[in-house]
């Protein structure tokens, strides 16, 4: 029994020296590539925010600049641009979003988009990465 609560212990001291440092220890730029890490590999943001080639391939040079979802109605078909920030949050309130998966105005977005409840370290560093992104740029008035 003793044996087995020694091991449970080495095991705990184990995962903690794994776990990832938390972004307060985090330098700038290593936030912005856990980020990244979390957006492209993990979230993956770009399935939806990102708008797509006609082979069907996400255009990289435009990402998550905003992108149709292909989702039937009732669903959301197209997902906004949130490269930037997403123009009616503030850096603050993006990293709530995040966190709670709800709005500043109280509203949920729609499926496909999932309710991510994402830590506040890893909120943090995903709205540090979106917030490197250009931003679409706006398109000139057409000529009558």
């Amino acid at each position: 029994m003793r044996t087995m609560a020694f091991a449970a212990l080495g095991a705990l001291g184990l995962l903690g020296a794994c776990a990832q440092p938390e972004s307060a220890n985090l330098t700038s730029s290593q936030l912005v590539a856990r980020g990244d890490y979390l957006v492209n590999g993990v979230v993956l943001c770009g399935d939806c925010h990102t708008p797509r080639l006609e082979n069907m391939q996400t255009d990289e040079t435009r990402k998550l600049q905003g992108g149709h979802t292909g989702a039937p109605p009732p669903m959301a078909d197209v997902a906004p641009e949130i490269a930037g920030i997403p123009a009616t949050f503030t850096h603050e309130q993006f990293v709530s979003f995040l966190q709670t998966g709800v709005r500043p105005d109280g509203s949920h977005p729609r499926p496909p988009m999932p309710g991510y409840r994402l830590n506040e370290d890893d909120a943090r560093a995903v709205a540090a990465y979106i917030a490197t992104l250009p931003r679409a740029q706006a398109e000139a008035p057409q000529q009558p």
